[in-house]
């Protein structure tokens, strides 16, 4: 099968001229691109200080004009073939300076639109890059048709501007637009879910409920006054009784809609209802080989045929970073898209999956444990900024090739089941030996009535009886490593006070708390023994 091979002009048209326009293209629009980097201002040393090739296209998210330029400026020196081709970003339009540094460097500059979402435009990139040469033409019969292929089939057949939607009126895929796009249409697809306002009139126009009501194609009239054009819609269903699933909206261009266009609609709607349903009921088999990498999908995995299907280095170290949620898990999983994205920015091949209530990533052949301790503990950060989710993370690196990823796997996740120590929310499995190990032998007791102690039952009892404080002051003798005068300022006590106590705790367990071997047992017992309440 011919490698994927797209050319700027190409790239540009799946993008559609409400979200991407050209500004320059010195080497025209039949440059050919086949890679994709997101980088943010943190992320341009790194791409400069590499003597790779860079990516063909690069998206430069919240990077001022004048970094940008300097960017433009540095990667310019570098040899041709070296160079990125294409360069998107939001301030294209508003600086000569970078219009001019790109035009030096011969790299083409695209304006994305300031309302487009950058996880969607990337997301759009990604996959027109990834579609094979003579992949133009989608099957709607063929097993891995998504919705982007069926908007693409559906406008080409029907002669309008198609656009799938889920229930709560989120864009999902699109056809390409032309001028006669109305505003309804746009705002749509910048903002990836129909505007408020928008959505109320339709809402009492009843164009909503007839959608629900059944299989009907609703032909929604013009609205001059409004600037919106005539539609038909139809609702997506599936399964009986049937479950709304979306619904695909046809805008009329400048031309009639064809003839059959309500019927061709109809039959879009089962094609998408396939579509939806496999993605809700089964995973592809992209994700089925990552779960299998990670060791969440059964047992044995030959490495040398997943690293081919997933394009992956099989030897060589990696580094596996699992991410868990402080707050409530669902803010996680609705975030696990934000990791994807932020993941392959900092490397193209990486890989993450949401397994349980937990994030994984894997970034194969990695050239610096630094630069990847920096890179979590800014996605940690950035989690928080943008979405409010407090998460903690742990890094296991280096990782003896794509054969260890699920062993690594599992360490990470016991420094994940483990009490968050101290004020970083971020680990590495090293750091985190220590913690980890007593952890699991408190819990082991724990969970073992016949290794407890009857002992400390006695203590707890004592305790009740006479209002005494025996077990605090005997940990807090033990925590501070038997300096009486350090425990006592602990309390708040007087030394001689902390003094009888102990004395008189000594009596009641039949300890020696001066024999090192009663003192670990007892800080031991103390930590993973709850207090006897009877």
């Amino acid at each position: 099968m011919p490698e994927a091979a797209t050319t700027l002009g190409e790239l540009l048209a799946a993008l559609d001229h409400t979200v991407a326009t050209l500004v320059d293209a010195p080497a025209g629009e039949t440059v050919t691109v086949r890679s994709v980097a997101l980088a943010e201002p943190a992320d341009l040393p790194e791409q400069l200080e590499t003597s790779a090739r860079l990516p063909h296209v690069y998206l430069l998210v919240g990077v001022d004009p004048a970094a940008t330029a300097a960017w433009l400026r540095a990667v310019a020196a570098r040899e041709p073939g070296h160079r990125p081709r294409v360069l998107m970003t939001k301030s294209a339009n508003d600086s000569p300076e970078i219009r001019a540094a790109a035009a030096a460097g011969g790299i083409a500059l695209v304006h994305v639109h300031r309302q487009a979402r950058w996880d969607q435009v990337f997301g759009l990139v990604r996959r027109r890059l990834t579609r094979v040469a003579g992949d133009d033409e989608p099957d709607l019969l063929a097993p891995d048709t998504d919705l982007f292929g069926l908007a693409q089939v559906v406008a080409r057949e029907t002669g309008g501007m198609v656009s799938i939607e889920d229930p709560q009126s989120h864009v999902l895929a699109y056809s390409a637009s032309d001028a006669s796009a109305d505003q309804l249409r746009i705002r749509s697809i910048l903002g990836r879910e129909g505007p408020a306002d928008y959505l109320r009139i339709l809402r009492d126009w009843g164009v909503f409920d007839r959608v629900r009501a059944g299989d009907e194609v609703v032909d929604v009239p013009e609205h001059p006054e409004l600037d919106i054009r005539r539609r038909l819609v139809v609702g997506i269903r599936r399964g009986t009784p049937a479950r709304m699933l979306g619904t695909i909206w046809l805008q009329q261009g400048d031309r009639p809609l064809r003839p059959d266009a309500a019927e061709v609609l109809r039959g879009a709607s089962a094609v998408a209802a396939r579509i939806i349903a496999r993605g809700l009921d089964a995973p592809s088999t992209e994700a089925l080989l990552v779960r299998r990498l990670f060791g969440a999908h059964g047992e044995g995995v030959d490495v040398p045929s997943v690293a081919a299907a997933l394009h992956l280095p099989s030897a060589g170290p990696a580094a596996v970073i699992g991410i868990a949620a402080l707050g409530p898990v669902a803010d996680l999983a609705a975030s696990s898209g934000l990791i994807r994205l932020h993941a392959s920015a900092f490397r193209e091949d990486s890989v993450t999956e949401a397994i349980d209530d937990r994030v994984y990533v894997l970034l194969p052949a990695y050239h610096s444990e630094r630069a990847v301790g920096s890179w979590v503990r800014r996605l940690v950060a950035q989690l928080e900024q943008a979405r409010g989710l407090v998460a903690r993370a742990a890094v296991a690196a280096p990782v003896a090739g794509l054969t260890a990823v699920a062993g690594a796997r599992a360490e990470v996740d016991r420094v994940l089941d483990s009490p968050a120590t101290g004020g970083d929310r971020v680990s590495t499995l090293a750091e985190a030996r220590t913690a980890v190990l007593l952890a699991e032998i408190v819990g082991l007791i724990r969970d073992r009535a016949e290794l407890h102690d009857p002992r400390l039952t006695a203590l707890d009892a004592y305790d009740r009886e006479h209002a005494a404080d025996l077990r605090t002051s005997v940990r807090a003798y033990l925590r501070a490593h038997g300096e009486v005068s350090a425990a006592a300022a602990a309390l708040r006590v007087h030394p001689n006070t902390l003094r009888y106590r102990l004395r008189r705790a000594e009596a009641v367990l039949g300890l020696d708390l001066t024999d090192p071997d009663d003192r670990l047992l007892l800080e031991i017992q103390l930590a993973a023994v709850p207090i006897a309440r009877t």
